[in-house]
């Protein structure tokens, strides 16, 4: 098994409530009445929107308060089924499994004495205002300098948009087509080593790939940019197209890894628990530590920095990129 710790929680939705077109803000409460788990911003939850069907959101409530966790749902017609079904089904009195937290989006928060202090810039588009709220709030709440950059096709179309504005004014910069104004991401300060920047971003994958671009483009210091994405990156070619062999140092166990199958059915199919579920490399539930071999990582999670550490990797989708790995499983 992972070193990855989740909380199974039957939980109650207390309030169903439509904060923008298509966004239903779900309020869940443990069906026991104990405190939930803590959470910190950036994490999300595993929630089982059918048997066996799980979907990951991201908690965008208050996280000092542990009697309840808020869930922003994007209704998605052209997604794979979790949303509609939570948007027909769902309501005030419905009972949800949840999984979690799980925070792979970690707002790094130094304390006041740090003699720099970085400059936090969050950059949102749509639904992808969800883990970022809480940053925001985190951050407003310490006292430090930030702005928020928060795109969207239309005002009526982006949940918490006017909290935000009410709340922190002339800090929160809002792009609609509707007004004429478009994020333009070259923009963006990405600071330097003698004034550091901290930019958070999540939103569609074109928005993020750009992102990265403007990164590489202005050469912004190693670890500026953190990014979460609700959809898995475009994947490439794999470094090797032929089968390779995993040991799994705890079960005792090698086994082989065809080229057409995921590291993670074939350690299941072997009866070695993992926990997992999205199985596309997005929410770094199946994280698992690397003893040795080389790995070519092709998840959505990990940092470039935590991908050439070679430490850890997503087992749903990355694979080998020499003959043999050594995982701690």
């Amino acid at each position: 098994m992972t070193g990855v710790t989740l909380t199974e929680i039957e939980a109650v939705v207390t309030a169903a409530e439509v904060v923008a077109t298509d966004v239903v803000l779900l309020t869940l409460r443990a069906a026991d009445g104990s405190s939930l788990p803590a959470w910190t911003p950036g994490a999300h939850l595993d929630v089982e929107v059918q048997p066996g069907v799980e979907r990951q959101y991201s908690l965008c409530g208050d996280p000092t308060d542990r009697s309840v966790y808020r869930i922003a749902v994007l209704r998605e017609p052209d997604g794979r089924g979790g949303s509609l079904h939570l948007h027909a089904h769902v309501a005030e009195g419905s009972t949800l499994r949840v999984r979690g937290p799980l925070n792979h989006f970690e707002l790094s928060l130094p304390p006041a004495s740090t003699p720099l202090l970085p400059h936090y810039v969050f950059v949102a588009g749509g639904i992808g205002i969800t883990p970022i709220l809480p940053m925001v709030r985190a951050v407003a709440a310490a006292g430090v300098s930030w702005e928020l950059h928060y795109a969207g096709r239309s005002l009526e179309r982006m949940p918490f948009v006017d909290e935000l504005v009410t709340s922190y004014g002339s800090r929160v910069s809002v792009y609609t087509p509707e007004h004429g104004r478009r994020l333009d991401l070259s923009s963006l300060d990405g600071g330097s080593v003698s004034r550091p920047v901290a930019v958070y971003s999540c939103g569609p994958a074109r928005m993020l790939a750009e992102l990265e671009q403007v990164a590489a483009a202005a050469a912004w210091p190693s670890g500026t940019l953190h990014l979460e994405r609700f959809e898995a990156k475009e994947m490439t070619e794999p470094v090797r197209h032929e089968a390779f062999e995993v040991e799994l140092e705890l079960s005792g166990l090698t086994i082989e890894i065809p080229p057409d199958r995921s590291i993670l059915e074939v350690v299941e199919e072997a009866g070695v628990l993992v926990l997992s579920s999205c199985r596309e490399g997005t929410c770094g539930t199946c994280e698992t530590p690397v003893v040795s071999g080389e790995v070519d990582h092709r998840d959505s999670v990990l940092t470039p920095d935590e991908q050439e550490a070679n430490e850890v990797m997503m087992i749903c989708v990355s694979r080998a990129a020499c003959p043999r790995l050594v995982l701690e499983l």
